[in-house]
């Protein structure tokens, strides 16, 4: 399968991206976890189809110690034991936060007070902004149709 689009190849795009993937790399400066930010892009991926973004958070993760068993289970994390309740927490809200279509009130607050019980206030910040990072970076390879499987590690860090 090839891409529709190549957003590198037209200026405007090109300068666009630039900024978002560069806003994109401040996530992993942040007082989150860096295994939490991973399980959460890679939960937002699977809710959205992004194949190319499922490869890429699959192979990041799993080169920074993720273990398998919990990558194959984000899919299905409220029936695994493997997840602790931050992580839970986490991936709810950034469900929620990806499904808003889905519920008129978006994050409910029982959601949030939820995570806000695990994360702190930097923490609850930079995972809102994930996930919406998140969702917007789907949409443009969604969009585009970029293909998955030949993403290596770090390739857009």
């Amino acid at each position: 399968m090839d891409s529709r689009l190549n957003y590198f190849a037209t200026p405007s795009a090109a300068k666009a991206l630039k900024h978002f993937m560069s806003a994109g790399r401040t996530f992993k400066e942040s007082p989150l976890p860096a295994a939490t930010q991973e399980l959460v892009a890679l939960r937002v991926s699977q809710i959205n189809g992004c194949a190319l973004c499922i490869d890429m958070h699959t192979k990041d993760a799993a080169a920074a110690g993720e273990t398998s068993v919990r990558l194959n289970l984000v899919a299905a994390w409220r029936e695994a034991t493997v997840f602790t309740e931050a992580e839970r927490a986490a991936l709810e809200l950034a469900e929620q936060g990806t499904r808003v279509a889905d519920a008129a009130d978006g994050v409910s607050d029982e959601v949030w007070d939820h995570a806000a019980k695990h994360y702190d206030e930097e923490q609850l910040s930079v995972l809102a902004v994930l996930v919406s990072f998140t969702n917007a970076a789907n949409r443009l390879n969604i969009i585009a149709r970029q293909p998955a499987g030949d993403y290596e590690v770090g390739q857009f860090h």
